[in-house]
């Protein structure tokens, strides 16, 4: 069989090593093993031979192996978002200073490559896959999971029995939005997204209006397009042409906060914060760009890297780890009034 002779050319490389390292074949196993037991210096000479033969590690046959390749798929639509790049970012060099091999499957913006992406998946043997965005169909997600993957998914509002569910405080966020323009003496709010209904932009959504019905305001909403730039330009465009336009704005991503942004003062040459306070959503580089100085709510990119590593580490079991919610921190700038925060 094919599988037989790679691996036992692996092993005979190996054997090789340890003729000329003068050891053990099971000594040159623990040297590329981490946290093995093993003398520095044997160590050493192991190291010296694989150099001197070119010898490296099939860490793939290894873990076939042991039933583990150590694969970790990450799928991700929208992968050219700011916000999406850099979760990527963190989550990638996390996983890999874990020791795992991560394969990037960018699923586009159609909700079937998602599909297509998980498919892959199972062709790979996979330990794990982690959904950053778009949401998954029950039916490949439970396949996913019968052929023994973690499946780990950001931001949905559905429970997959068997799946881990991160997300980030929305409704948090978007409710201490509406009090922070309250409390800035704003009066006229609107609201602007994208017509992507995904969970948790239409969480951000909801909340942000209970908050503000609470107190008896009822927010103007725009909700078209995609969730980008020109999007957020379009809306403020429409908002601020208006007969009784708003004096503040929640948009549920920077993207949209900073097109309305660049509408409000370079299409009706308004002021940000004195004639309109303007709040956005994810803390992209570009919100601390000094042409925005935009009060945001940081997404904790760090944080859900670091704790999605232990939920795919070598020995978790199935199901050991709970669900979470992440706290987005506000990141207070000037793009609303003073004294509010």
């Amino acid at each position: 069989m094919e599988f037989d002779r790679d691996r036992s050319a692996a092993f005979a490389s190996a054997s090789e090593v340890a003729r000329l390292a003068g050891v053990s074949r099971s000594a040159v196993s623990r040297a590329f093993t981490p946290g093995a037991s093993i003398s520095v210096e044997t160590r050493a000479k192991v190291e010296a031979a694989a150099r001197e033969l070119g010898y490296h590690v099939n860490h793939l046959a290894r873990g076939l192996i042991r039933q583990r390749t150590g694969i970790v798929c990450l799928v991700v639509a929208d992968i050219h978002t700011p916000y999406l790049s850099r979760l990527l970012d963190h989550m990638s060099r996390a996983l890999q200073a874990a020791g795992k091999v991560v394969m990037v499957l960018n699923a586009g913006r159609e909700a079937l490559h998602v599909e297509d992406a998980l498919r892959q998946t199972l062709n790979y043997r996979a330990d794990a896959t982690i959904v950053l965005s778009g949401t998954p169909y029950r039916s490949i997600a439970q396949a996913c999971l019968d052929s023994g993957q973690r499946l780990v998914l950001l931001n949905r509002d559905d429970h997959l029995s068997g799946t881990v569910n991160l997300a980030v405080n929305n409704d948090l966020a978007a409710r201490t939005a509406a009090t922070l323009f309250r409390r800035s003496a704003y009066r006229r709010p609107a609201l602007v997204a994208s017509g992507v209904g995904t969970p948790s932009l239409i969480a951000r959504c909801a909340s942000f209006q209970d908050a503000l019905r609470a107190e008896g305001l009822s927010p103007r909403v725009w909700s078209q397009g995609p969730t980008a730039y020109e999007s957020g330009l379009q809306a403020g465009t429409a908002l601020f042409s208006s007969a009784e336009p708003p004096d503040c704005v929640f948009a549920v991503t920077d993207l949209l906060a900073c097109g309305v942004m660049d509408a409000a003062r370079h299409r009706f040459g308004l002021r940000i914060p004195e004639d309109v306070g303007i709040i956005g959503f994810d803390d992209i580089e570009q919100a601390g760009w000094a042409s925005y100085e935009l009060t945001t709510f940081a997404q904790p990119c760090q944080e859900i890297a670091e704790w999605t590593v232990r939920l795919v580490a070598d020995g978790a079991e199935q199901g050991s780890a709970a669900d979470r919610i992440f706290d987005a921190p506000l990141v207070w700038r000037n793009s609303v009034r003073s004294g509010s925060a």
